[in-house]
């Protein structure tokens, strides 16, 4: 099959953002592929008795997309960083819950590593990260959101410069220092 050009995404979103519900259904089958990357991408790391599957994630997000309304997706690029902000949601949700059940017991965790937030710490609580991510936004929202970018829909640097239209060493400035941040918040909260 022919891989699908970005402009294509891109001009879909825009109809469906015009209320042609006929473009979600020729958008489905061009994105679904990217979205299993992205959920399969968050899963990566998680607990070795995560419940939670890909496709499940996928459909969840999926669900949650759809039902934005109005979407109002400025490009493939935006639709896509919107969606791992779901998965994250849906994951620190799902995390909260089993940690809930089991009345502080085990709660899901993800590698840190790829992201180089610590050398020496391999994985850290995922509510925490949400918490911590939070807390960075009050500060420097442009920071956090580098980070969910990077870290959670595993965009590159170049990708989240076009995303969030700013310079690349506006992005890695701020990936640098958001990645201390996060090490030294960690850190202090002991998780």
């Amino acid at each position: 099959m022919e891989r699908e050009t970005p402009s294509e995404v891109t001009q879909l979103l825009q109809v469906w953002r015009e209320g042609d519900s006929k473009a979600l259904d020729a958008l489905l089958p061009l994105v679904y592929k990217e979205l299993r990357r992205l959920a399969h991408f968050q899963l990566r790391s998680e607990r070795p008795d995560h419940t939670l599957q890909s496709a499940a994630l996928v459909h969840e997000a999926y669900l949650r997309l759809v039902g934005m309304n109005p979407p109002q997706w400025e490009s493939r690029t935006h639709f896509f960083a919107i969606a791992a902000q779901l998965m994250r949601q849906i994951l620190v949700d799902y995390a909260r819950r089993h940690k809930a059940t089991k009345r502080g017991g085990s709660v899901c965790t993800l590698s840190l590593e790829d992201a180089g937030v610590t050398p020496r710490q391999t994985e850290v609580d995922v509510v925490a990260l949400d918490d911590a991510l939070q807390a960075l936004a009050r500060i420097d929202k442009r920071q956090s959101r580098i980070v969910e970018l990077r870290f959670f829909a595993g965009l590159s640097l170049e990708e989240i410069s076009k995303a969030l239209e700013v310079g690349s060493a506006t992005v890695q400035r701020d990936w640098t220092a958001a990645r201390a941040w996060l090490h030294r918040e960690m850190s202090r909260k002991g998780a």
